[in-house]
């Protein structure tokens, strides 16, 4: 790969220059409704936690987020307070003299903003009556048993609720926009439509399930579609300072990795690269599939060339567990006894070398550490003695004998021996700074890693490459998640910004594997200095993916919405913003009816 010289920004395309629009926030409220709202779930948090403060700097009091409310949620992350509004308050304390519990108060991230939460829980007992509303309303019957499904009527149902009381509150002034996330929270909107209340309405699907499930089932999905208009990218807030913060989080990595593999640490960890995946279990969808393969061929090519190169592969991927593995407890207990031995040795000797030296001696070597100091370090060196090969995974799983990580790790033989190039760490539940672990929050760990593999089949957009990019970490995506597709169209040669794009779509499932092969081999082959370069490329297209340009596509969203819903009022031939296209658009999936009838939802 290149990287003698630098790419110029201008290779970059499609970036519009908008002017600026107005609209009167005072006579306006905006609620952005979402089932992860203080609820971390998957990616969706991510999207509405990074856009908050730009949608408080513009909207100020007059933006509430909506979503269900957790106990242990709202005691660790929100702060309690008074609603400001009292039409808020009213329509409130309507549902809670109903027999309903609604929390108000401060989600304490960036920009504080202000959010209601329903207690599903609290209005389960209306779940036969709202069924049957849902039923009369769109003839949607949901299955008995469905958990999920029955939640989200609940919460649905509430926030359906709520507007119609706010909205009598309010009497048009001012005027209401709600934007509904994904399908948990779409209940609302439907319910909401079919009562005719007053309110300009926003959807934004993050993922189907339908084509989620379809793709799980090897189905031929991007045969039987075709590429609609949506009008809303999603993306997070650009970061800084990020090379120092790669060599900070990196260290932190690499203490993990002395405790994981003590025993076997003949591999040097300043020549070590960290790889790694994360996000759903999805096996297929995900790419894992794709990906162990690659790494099987990738460690290969590293013992044929004799690489002195290690990589080390973290699957970041919840799953059914019990517990940390005792083998994992014991690696991090035996590297910290060490470093106590060590310092203990370390303290002894400078004391002693201090005095030696005031004294104007140079001080005998052979003396300044006596027989009970090489006792102690000849005690810890044997305390590092393994017979057995670094565990693959970091927890006890559930599922040992069927899971698809472990069952295809058997099948590519890859169980962290001395001659293996490729070593595989399996973190079956998601970071937390407090794990006796890995004691590291996502994004702290991300700017730790050297590269993000993400080789998706089925992704309508793809946030972890996102994620990589703003923090200066190069990354592989493909050619049917949205990211790929919007790097391709946007960047002249993506590589160059550490943007690889596996095709998944014109190639064998066998071609597909050798290509992100050969992107990891090469990536293997860069000298630090280079991936330093790569580094500081990838950090420069952070402003393609910052809310302060992808905010403004939400904002002609509800600008669209409030003409279409109080056209009286609000007129799109007075907004300076051009029409969404679909350059500056995700995708979306529009499906034909290939697919068998049973799997379409009446409605």
């Amino acid at each position: 790969m290149r990287l003698s010289r630098s790419l110029s920004i201008t290779s970059l395309s499609g970036l519009p220059l908008w002017e600026e629009e107005s609209l009167d926030m005072q006579d306006l409220l905006l609620f952005e409704v979402s089932w992860e709202v203080t609820n971390k779930v998957g990616g969706i948090y991510t999207v509405i936690q990074t856009k908050a403060k730009i949608t408080v700097d513009e909207w100020g009091e007059n933006y509430i987020m909506m979503g269900p409310y957790y106990e242990h949620n709202f005691k660790t992350q929100v702060e309690k307070c008074e609603p400001p509004n009292q039409a808020i308050k009213a329509a409130m304390d309507s549902l809670i003299n109903n027999g309903c519990q609604v929390h108000f108060g401060r989600w304490l991230i960036e920009g504080s903003p202000y959010v209601i939460l329903f207690d599903i829980g609290a209005a389960a007992w209306n779940l036969d009556r709202w069924k049957g509303d849902l039923w009369n309303a769109c003839s949607i019957g949901l299955p008995y048993h469905d958990r999920e499904a029955n939640d989200s009527l609940v919460f649905g149902s509430l926030v359906a609720w709520f507007f119609k009381e706010l909205t009598d509150q309010l009497q048009d002034k001012p005027n209401v926009i709600a934007h509904f996330h994904e399908w948990q929270a779409g209940t609302g909107l439907v319910l909401s439509r079919s009562r005719k209340i007053p309110l300009a309405t926003v959807f934004t699907t993050h993922a189907t399930l339908l084509g989620r499930y379809l793709c799980a089932g090897n189905a031929d999905f991007y045969n039987n579609l075709d590429k609609v208009r949506i009008a809303l990218p999603l993306k997070f807030s650009a970061m800084h300072e990020f090379q120092n913060l790669h060599s900070m989080n990196k260290a932190k990595i690499q203490e993990f990795v002395r405790g994981h593999f003590y025993g076997h640490l003949d591999f040097n960890l300043e020549k070590t690269l960290f790889f790694f995946i994360a996000g759903r279990y999805e096996f297929s969808n995900k790419g894992a599939d794709l990906f162990l393969e690659s790494l099987s061929r990738l460690n290969y090519l590293l013992r044929v060339q004799k690489s002195d190169v290690t990589v080390v592969v973290f699957f970041i991927m919840p799953a059914k567990t019990n517990n940390f593995n005792v083998e994992s407890l014991k690696g991090q207990a035996v590297r910290k006894q060490l470093w106590d031995t060590a310092q203990s040795v370390k303290e002894k000797f400078g004391k002693r070398l201090y005095e030696s030296l005031l004294r104007g001696e140079i001080p005998d070597m052979s003396k300044i550490l006596d027989r009970d100091d090489f006792t102690i370090m000849k005690r810890a060196i044997y305390a590092t003695q393994r017979h057995s090969f670094p565990p693959v995974t970091t927890h006890n799983m559930l599922d040992d004998s069927t899971d698809p990580i472990l069952s295809n790790i058997r099948r590519i033989g890859l169980f962290n021996g001395r001659n293996d190039r490729v070593k595989i760490v399996f973190h079956p539940e998601f970071l937390s700074s407090t794990s006796p672990l890995l004691p590291m929050d996502y994004e702290e760990f991300v700017r730790g890693c050297h590269l993000g593999v993400f080789p998706s089949y089925y992704e309508p957009w793809g946030y972890t490459p996102g994620e990589c990019t703003v923090m200066g970490i190069p990354s592989v995506t493909t050619n049917l998640s949205g990211f790929g597709c919007f790097m391709e169209e946007h960047v002249s040669d993506p590589s160059e910004y550490g943007i690889y794009i596996v095709d998944r779509r014109f190639r064998s499932a066998d071609e597909s594997c050798n290509q992100l092969t050969q992107f990891m081999f090469s990536f293997c082959q860069q000298s630090r200095r280079q991936r330093i370069i790569q580094r500081n490329r990838t950090e420069r297209l952070s402003d393609l993916l910052d809310w302060r340009y992808l905010g403004r596509f939400y904002m002609h969203a509800r600008h669209l919405a409030l003409s279409r819903s109080f056209p009286g009022k609000f007129k799109m031939d007075h907004l300076n913003l051009a029409p969404v296209s679909l350059s500056h658009s995700l995708r979306c999936t529009l499906m034909h009816s290939h697919f068998p009838r049973s799997l379409t939802m009446r409605t």
